[in-house]
């Protein structure tokens, strides 16, 4: 089963952002992420579109927040990126017409639904500030400053 880490990865890279002194360029936060600087470039186009980060070009340039991460949510990011699955399970859908399948089809999407709602709502709930004081707990060196 194929996982989606674009989120994950997407956090890790604010987080750092937020705790350098200067803009980062892709190839930096690539590098930091172990990941190609066309993915970095192509995720971070979807939080400039956001409102979240912006680019400035040339010496001295990169990506840096445009807000502090007291005013980011967990779902502002995972809303910036292009619509993703939160679960990777699917009903079967190989007898339209039978009835079990129907109704298994039923209770699987309505439990999918209660289960999306109630961890976008967490996601709306946690400011990336809450996890970097996270961060600050299990390493107090670790200062994560935010930027407005």
């Amino acid at each position: 089963m194929k996982r989606d880490s674009r989120l994950s990865m997407t956090l890790h890279a604010v987080l750092h952002m937020a705790d350098a002194e200067r803009p980062l360029t892709s190839e930096e936060l690539a590098k930091m992420l172990q990941t190609n600087p066309v993915v970095v470039r192509r995720t971070m186009a979807g939080l400039r579109e956001a409102k979240l980060v912006r680019s400035t070009k040339g010496h001295g340039g990169g990506w840096e927040l445009v807000r502090p991460l007291a005013k980011i949510k967990l779902g502002d990011v995972y809303d910036a990126l292009a619509p993703m699955s939160l679960f990777a399970m699917e009903p079967r859908t190989e007898s339209p017409g039978c009835l079990v399948e129907q109704a298994v089809n039923r209770a699987m999407r309505d439990a999918f639904a209660e289960a999306e709602a109630v961890l976008l709502a967490r996601f709306r709930a946690v400011s990336l500030d809450d996890i970097a004081a996270e961060v600050r707990r299990h390493h107090p060196r670790h200062s994560h400053r935010s930027h407005a």
